[in-house]
């Protein structure tokens, strides 16, 4: 089969589920992680053909992605700030705002020594692993309560050629970090049951419940904790950072500032929902 043609039909059995642009990046993406292709190749070799194995292939690419199985899990990889990383249901695919919590980080602390630095929830490692690949002189620690988030983490790190020190820990039964940090970082879960509506079928069924999710009585609940442990396990003048719910960000710099964090500072993200936050120890 003439890959041009299988490129119309994939398109068009997709589009009831997505739009068009994002099915058609989606078939590109396949075809360059299988053929090693790219766009202008195709429009150069517009008669190229598949095998029957390789049309095999993207047939059993095109039902995950039917079933609304996001792409990223399908090739098992992202790409966040710069940098290429395994993903797999173990852990959240990294999202654009993200980078610019990380870049926060980075544009405070590059001329700054060597500063210690704890990312709490790592899921896929992408915040301290682009992290570390900047700050050079960075010592860099990493939790996550899950022991497939933290292989899947320090095979990015290893891949990305980093040196994370891995924790696997429960931060809300951790009473104590046992270190001294400059900077401690958290992008935790924060999306209440009653968002679940507003969420992509894609999200709701197959990134992990654990890393998205808090009840709706309690939805400062990660925020609260690793608060605590920022107070006795921050240095003198020391920074935290969090990624937030773009609704709770009032809620949550009323928290950091009655723990007794000082310059508290909202940003709001590229699509401008207020989405991070910092405060001084």
């Amino acid at each position: 089969m003439q890959i041009r043609d299988f490129r119309q039909d994939f398109i068009s059995v997709l589009t009831p589920i997505y739009d068009a642009t994002e099915a058609e990046n989606f078939f590109y993406m396949l075809l360059e992680e299988y053929q090693n292709m790219k766009r202008v190749d195709l429009a150069m070799f517009p008669d190229k053909s598949f095998s029957a194995s390789e049309l095999a292939v993207f047939e059993k690419a095109l039902e995950k992605l039917k079933s609304q199985i996001p792409i990223q899990y399908i090739i098992g990889k992202a790409h966040f700030f710069g940098l290429e990383f395994e993903v797999n249901p173990n852990v959240l695919i990294p999202r654009p705002e993200t980078e610019e919590l990380v870049d926060w980080i980075i544009k405070d602390f590059e001329f700054k020594g060597s500063p210690k630095i704890l990312d709490i929830g790592t899921g896929s490692g992408c915040i301290p692993i682009s992290v570390a690949k900047n700050l050079h002189d960075s010592e860099v620690f990493a939790i996550d309560v899950s022991p497939g988030a933290i292989e899947t983490a320090r095979r990015n790190a290893n891949k990305n050629q980093v040196r994370i020190h891995f924790i696997e820990a429960d931060i809300l039964t951790t009473e104590d970090l046992d270190e001294l940090f400059d900077v401690i970082v958290s992008n935790p879960p924060y999306v209440r049951h009653t968002e679940k509506e507003e969420m992509r079928k894609n999200v709701l069924d197959h990134e992990p419940h654990l890393a998205l999710f808090v009840e709706d009585d309690d939805a400062l609940l990660f925020y609260r904790k690793i608060a605590d442990l920022a107070l006795k396990n921050l240095k003198p003048d020391g920074k935290l950072y969090f990624e937030i719910n773009q609704y709770l960000g009032k809620e949550t710099v009323e928290l950091l500032k009655n723990k007794g964090f000082s310059d508290v500072e909202l940003r709001n993200d590229l699509f401008g929902n207020g989405r991070m936050v910092k405060a001084n120890r």
